[in-house]
């Protein structure tokens, strides 16, 4: 069985959506998405109505003069895609897709709307300055990195941060699924991680069933309710500023990591929440892996395999200004990491080690092994999350 311009095409079942510069093709089977220009998107309309191949490439000439037209070669990229369901009326093999399983279909829509509509909106960007504000007139209220030591002892601080940390993440990605409901969309939470941390990601693919517009607030939703706990943690401090306590080293620690997740959407290069607005906003959605081709031809000991015809001329601009954000991104990671990781690190090690010095009878000694053991854990979560990613690539 072979291609040819003499060849009749059937396709498994799919749906065609415009976007903002091109059009997005889902493989209904296999629920994938894929973004298509208007080229390929009249060429399979023609394939669906039953046209010979050479009929369709003849057409396609005629109506794009300036196109470089190979019907035999797009039929080749359609197979490799498994978009293909008969050549010639020949059933064509196609390995068993089986559509990944998504939920929360408990959540009804209506609870999503209730978090996501306009005036919900308006309170979240209100919020959102408030908590500038004041940042700017209480200074005092600016984390610390050793806000995060609730404790004396270090293996009773780390259990604490990540429950924290897990409640407030589940909080972040709860607003992703929430917008997703709203949609009446399914989703489900998975496992992921962002360099060496261990991270919950909200499996958003379905966004592609919406037009352009629709999808960033699915995208700021984790942004709006980091937004509301930064604000609620802030007035506990200024409410209890003048006591002292767990509950306000608690919200210490609260203020401490929202801030970091906050400031962490703005590093791009990671494909944060912020990154699929820029990506979202200019219609590009290959930003990321043309702008380090792009970084590659600036910096000359990195190899780059970027060809003037890779990008559209229309979005050569957009992937150049987003390869500075990516740039700065990296450096805010860097600054992150000198203001509060390192310094964090630091002083663990200095309040930990101690403690190895001293008797198996001693409470220190059992502290540093212990916290030793939780870090241990986190890496070992670090090598899953790398094994599944790289795994599924």
């Amino acid at each position: 069985m072979g291609l040819s311009l003499d060849s009749y095409l059937s396709l498994v079942p799919h749906e065609i959506r415009k976007d903002k510069k091109h059009y997005i093709v889902e493989d209904k089977i296999s629920g994938e998405f894929y973004e298509m220009p208007e080229v390929c998107i009249d060429a399979i309309n023609l394939i669906n109505q039953n046209e010979q191949l050479s009929v369709i490439e003849g057409f396609l000439k005629d109506k794009y003069p300036s196109e470089k037209i190979d019907l035999v070669d797009f039929a080749k990229q359609l197979l490799e895609l498994e978009l293909i369901n008969e050549i010639d009326g020949i059933k064509v093999e196609i390995n068993e897709k089986n559509k990944e399983s998504l939920g929360f279909m408990w959540l009804s829509p209506l609870l999503g709307k209730f978090f996501f509509n306009k005036i919900a909106l308006l309170i979240y960007s209100a919020l959102f300055v408030s908590n500038i504000y004041l940042f700017i007139s209480h200074p005092n209220l600016f984390p610390d990195y050793k806000d995060l030591f609730i404790f004396d002892y270090m293996m009773f601080n780390i259990p604490a941060w990540m429950l924290i940390t897990f409640i407030l993440v589940l909080a972040h990605e709860f607003g992703h699924v929430l917008a997703m409901r709203a949609q009446n969309l399914p989703t489900k939470l998975e496992i992921g991680h962002r360099l060496f941390l261990v991270v919950l990601e909200t499996d958003m693919a379905a966004v592609w069933k919406l037009p352009s517009k629709e999808r960033n607030v699915l995208y700021l939703a984790g942004l709006c309710f980091d937004t509301v706990i930064l604000s609620l943690a802030l007035i506990c401090q200024l409410n209890f500023a003048s006591g002292s306590g767990i509950f306000l080293n608690i919200m210490n620690v609260v203020v401490l990591d929202t801030f970091i997740r906050i400031v962490y959407q703005c590093c791009v290069y990671m494909k944060t929440d912020l990154y699929y607005i820029f990506e979202n906003v200019s219609g590009c959605y290959n930003l990321m892996e043309n702008a380090q081709q792009v970084l590659k031809k600036w910096f000359p000991f990195q190899k780059s395999y970027l060809r003037d015809d890779v990008i559209y001329e229309s979005e050569r601009k957009t992937v150049y200004t987003y390869s500075i954000i990516y740039f700065i991104g990296v450096i805010l990671t860097v600054a992150l990491y000198f203001t509060f990781y390192i310094p964090q690190l630091l002083f663990a090690i200095k309040k930990a080690l101690p403690g190895f010095l001293e008797g198996a009878a001693s409470f220190s000694f059992w502290d540093a092994v212990i916290f030793t053991m939780q870090i241990v854990i986190g890496l070992l979560l670090l090598l899953y999350s790398w094994r599944k990613k790289y795994l599924h690539n």
